[in-house]
């Protein structure tokens, strides 16, 4: 805890427990950016976190943080990418914001000698706008070289990076963090005003005063099983890489007359099924280049876990595999321009006929040769559950009945329990393309593909994987929380994945972007509103007293 501690000082007239100025939910890099703005404005801020370690999702990120140096091409680029689900005066500001944040990013990573850079990358679609974007990334961190990992986070990469220089500057400012703390409720006054929170902390319950309000800055909603039902229609979707966002902050906001958006939209990719059923993350495939459909002279590697990078054009990876449905017919383009992104997008569809949904599992299918490329799969979390670590050639995984193997593709079929006759024609179809350099079917990259026909052959279930939710409590530019009807929740504000204004496609990058300008701009707002009340209540005092 830090030498300034804010002291406990139950206030029991009132019936509050203790008093700050501004409370923070969550301390992911939203919730860091948030706190220690405040806190530097001179607010008594407290930083609340459920878990037991720190870093939220964005410690498991690859840390690009999306910027531009065209604030109006970038504007323009974010108007189409959400579709007109999300009004243009917050994508604007939001712009506005990516051409500065680099240099916030630096001025932070400065005070601690780490080094930053900022990194040409296209947008993931070729839409106006998209040439004018880049990253922003931390490179190196001198306290973090040489480690094996960082709080619960393994290995340590540029997503940990950031973080570390967020955490660094929540320790400067003097914010007050407490881990294991879970807020429960939102507590509000007669007029439906946000004034506190009710919160565990050691194992008790706590009512907190918040003179300048209350930031939610704890995620969404990837790992609630039951909001997924609700709100997604692939069913199920593996949580991808972080237990802690269940939807708290949604439900609170909810609770307190929050209008919620974009509560259909997740980020992620298709990923394989672990064979243990307690294993409790979906397993992400091999990652990846990104490419813009239209721009394969440039390809940016930025993944789930590996860095930004732009380098002169050279090839796409090499994909082992097709996937296909429960009848044994490929469905899509097994390496979409973004992947991280659009993957999860072909799993959705559902048959009316047989009444289910026939690509939630379905299969990826490869051969000996594709067995023996690479490792085919990755697990990538912030928890300390034990991470599985993937054998370099994959026997392990067929060991473990993550991969099943066969002699011949009539035995694959029967272990799949689809038609061989189907399968001997999708694998047929699909080794006539690659031979003539072209996937008319599902028009993938040719410089990707490669035959499947040396045995044994294997499969893995596959299915849609959520990194991250888009949706929940509608917010405004000064990150305020609105009511259905337009108007702000006085005391609340939201800030990073918690309710993004991306309502469409996502742009890769883009949640860090928002969690570091959306959670300065509450900082700000809370510790002004801080001051306001507490001039008010010397007003009152004095007034009082003459």
């Amino acid at each position: 805890m830090s030498a300034n501690s804010i002291k406990d000082g139950a206030a029991t007239a009132s019936g509050w427990d203790r008093e700050v100025d501004v409370v923070v939910v969550g301390y992911g890099a939203a919730g860091a950016v948030a706190a220690s703005e405040a806190a530097s404005l001179g607010a008594r801020t407290l930083l609340l976190e459920k878990m037991p370690f720190p870093g939220g999702l964005s410690i498991a990120s690859a840390g690009g943080i999306r910027v531009t140096s065209d604030s109006a091409a970038a504007f323009e680029y974010l108007k189409v990418t959400c579709g007109g689900r999300t009004p243009e005066k917050l994508l604007k500001l939001l712009a506005d914001e990516m051409a500065s944040i680099g240099d916030y990013v630096k001025l932070l990573a400065d005070e601690i000698g780490a080094t930053t850079k900022i990194i040409p990358a296209l947008g993931n679609y070729p839409l106006p706008g998209y040439e004018a974007l880049a990253y922003c990334e931390v490179l190196e961190v001198p306290d973090l070289e040489g480690l094996d990992g960082y709080h619960a986070m393994a290995p340590v990469k540029n997503g940990v990076r950031l973080f570390r220089v967020l955490e660094a500057h929540v320790e400067r400012t003097g914010v007050e963090v407490r881990m294991q703390a879970p807020v429960r409720r939102l507590l509000r006054d007669a007029s439906g005003s946000i004034i506190g929170v009710l919160a565990e902390i050691d194992e008790r319950e706590v009512r907190i005063r918040a003179l300048g309000g209350v930031i939610l800055a704890c995620g969404g909603f990837e790992a609630d099983r039951e909001m997924q039902r609700q709100y997604f229609q692939a069913d199920p979707v593996m949580t991808g890489a972080f237990l802690g966002n269940t939807g708290d902050g949604i439900r609170m906001a909810q609770a307190a007359g929050a209008d919620l958006w974009h509560m259909w939209h997740y980020h992620g990719p298709y990923g394989l099924q672990h064979s243990d059923p307690a294993y409790p993350f979906g397993l992400f495939l091999k990652a990846v280049p990104m490419w813009t459909p239209g721009r394969l002279d440039e390809v940016s590697s930025l993944g789930v876990d590996q860095p930004a990078e732009t380098k002169p054009r050279k090839s796409l990876a090499r994909l082992a595999w097709i996937v296909v449905d429960q009848d044994g017919r490929r469905f899509m383009n097994e390496y979409p321009p973004y992947p991280g992104d659009s993957g999860v997008r072909p799993f959705d569809s559902y048959d009316f006929l047989k009444q289910k949904f026939p690509r939630n599992p379905a299969f990826m299918i490869f051969d000996e040769e594709g067995r023996k490329m690479y490792p085919l799969g990755r697990a990538v979390h912030n928890d300390h559950h034990p991470r599985h670590e993937w054998s370099a050639d994959n026997l392990q995984e067929v060991e473990m009945g993550i991969f099943e193997r066969a002699d011949t593709l009539e035995e694959l079929a029967d272990l799949m329990c689809v038609s061989a006759e189907e399968l001997a024609k999708t694998v047929s179809d699909w080794n006539d393309a690659v031979a003539a350099g072209n996937d008319t079917a599902f028009h993938r990259v040719p410089e990707t593909m490669m035959p499947i026909g040396t045995p044994p052959f294997y499969f893995g279930r596959v299915g849609p994987v959520v990194i991250n939710t888009q949706g929940g409590p509608v917010h405004d530019e000064r990150q305020r929380v609105l009511t259905p009807f337009g108007e702000p929740i006085e005391g609340l504000f939201a800030a990073g994945e918690l309710g993004s204004v991306f309502g469409h496609l996502y742009m890769s990058g883009g949640n860090l972007a928002e969690c570091l300008i959306g959670g300065r701009i509450a900082g700000r707002e809370t510790a002004a509103a801080s001051r306001d009340a507490k001039r008010g209540a010397d007003r009152a005092l004095s007034e009082a007293g003459a």
